[in-house]
């Protein structure tokens, strides 16, 4: 029951380096998709990630082409955007085995291509007040990592009391 992180293009190493904490607490798998904003030995990549950063499962992709190949293997995509009108609440992220959680960059998002060709797979994360364009991306990683923790504890308890 694997949980992947995926970050496309991510731009700012705190971002990365919780991201990364938030994977090591949780399980879950890090994928970086390069172009990165930032070289991963910096030293604030590994002050972010603290003393985990070592502990982390990361694995850095030249390219999304080279990802989106093993994509399938990996598990079921969910790509995370705040253009989207479904909420990751109303999704079945705990329905298969594998997930994988796709962000992209902070100050774009994914690419519209992607999006487009991947439609029925977007979510978003309410935001209530206009002012507010988006989430940071480290709070969307843990949020959508513990959304699908929940939902596979929700989906177990309901197992266990089933005759």
């Amino acid at each position: 029951m694997a949980i992947h992180i995926v970050l496309v293009n991510p731009e700012i190493h705190w971002n990365t380096g919780n991201a990364g904490r938030t994977c090591l607490a949780t399980g879950a798998t890090l994928h970086l998709i390069e172009p990165l904003g930032f070289a991963l030995d910096e030293r604030e990549v590994k002050r972010a990630g603290l003393d985990y950063w070592e502990h982390v499962d990361v694995r850095v992709w030249p390219d999304w082409d080279a990802f989106e190949r093993e994509l399938p293997a990996l598990g079921e995509p969910w790509f995370f955007t705040t253009q989207a009108t479904r909420l990751f609440w109303d999704a079945p992220l705990a329905a298969q085995d594998d997930v994988v959680l796709i962000f992209g960059r902070e100050t774009a998002g994914l690419p519209a291509e992607l999006l487009a060709r991947n439609a029925d797979r977007c979510l978003a994360m309410p935001i209530e007040s206009p002012q507010v364009r988006s989430l940071n991306l480290s709070t969307s990683v843990a949020l959508a990592v513990y959304e699908v923790l929940r939902q596979r504890r929700t989906a177990a308890a309901q197992g266990a009391s089933s005759p």
